[in-house]
């Protein structure tokens, strides 16, 4: 995730590795105006050298990239996306945390839960079937079970962008146990946010943020709501409340 300020002029270089250049590559930045966002520009065959493009960030809100050559529904399906938050030139509200969480489907010929190395399946992907749909490039990676959960404290806040790559399913973005108590619906950050939003569509080639509060400690299970996806595909991360209540709002044995 990039993060810049409304105004702010980027000077970019993109480049490969020799050892990873073995098919063309760019960036399409949904935060520039120009020829395909920068990727036109930014386009890297084998054996290419690196490129450069430099442009102002005239409009804030919070925006993915993605590799936009002729294959890139395989390419962002192999997570070559991203995100870049152009704030306002005033910034944003403070909060206490912030986590940034990319939601992509993976498309392979094994099995679910088979182990070893799998190799793309584009029968799979043209049906639209994958066979994980994970954040961060990993299933449950953010889980007790699966790596690390996000922390935070009871009396904190925090803020979560949460890009959807696609390269084709909708996300409908929900948070058990909380609220998105400030949603703002497709990355705008000018508008008024939407309030107490409990499940949010997020696109395909979108980012949100959303901010939410901690008074009660325990799990906060981030999913997407199509629960197959959450329970059997990876779409779950897991924010790890720590603490004290803060109001007496809950009580698991009363």
């Amino acid at each position: 995730m990039l993060r810049v300020r409304r105004g702010d002029r980027v000077n970019l270089t993109f480049d490969v590795p020799d050892d990873l250049n073995v098919a063309a590559h760019n960036m399409d930045f949904h935060a520039v105006y120009g020829p395909g966002g920068g990727a036109d520009a930014t386009t890297i065959a084998p054996g290419d050298d690196p490129t450069q493009i430099s442009f102002t960030a005239d409009y804030a809100g919070v925006f993915i990239y993605h590799c936009a050559i002729p294959n890139m529904d395989q390419h962002i399906s192999s997570g070559m996306f991203g995100s870049i938050l152009v704030e306002p030139e005033d910034g944003l509200p403070e909060v206490d945390n912030e986590f940034y969480l990319g939601q992509h489907e993976i498309y392979t010929d094994g099995d679910l839960g088979e182990e070893g190395h799998h190799g793309f399946d584009f029968d799979a992907m043209l049906k639209e079937e994958p066979t994980y749909v994970v954040f961060n490039g990993q299933a449950y990676g953010f889980t007790p079970d699966g790596g690390v959960p996000m922390a935070a404290n009871t009396g904190e806040t925090a803020r979560v962008y949460f890009a959807n790559g696609g390269p084709n399913l909708l996300s409908s973005w929900h948070a058990i146990g909380n609220v998105w108590s400030r949603f703002y619906r497709d990355g705008d950050l000018l508008t008024d946010p939407d309030r107490n939003v409990e499940t949010a569509p997020v696109a395909p080639g979108t980012t949100a943020a959303a901010e939410m509060e901690f008074p009660v400690p325990g799990p906060v299970k981030i999913v997407d709501h199509a629960l197959t996806r959450a329970a059997r595909r990876g779409a779950l991360g897991v924010v790890d409340v720590s603490g004290d209540p803060t109001r007496d709002i809950y009580d698991a044995d009363p």
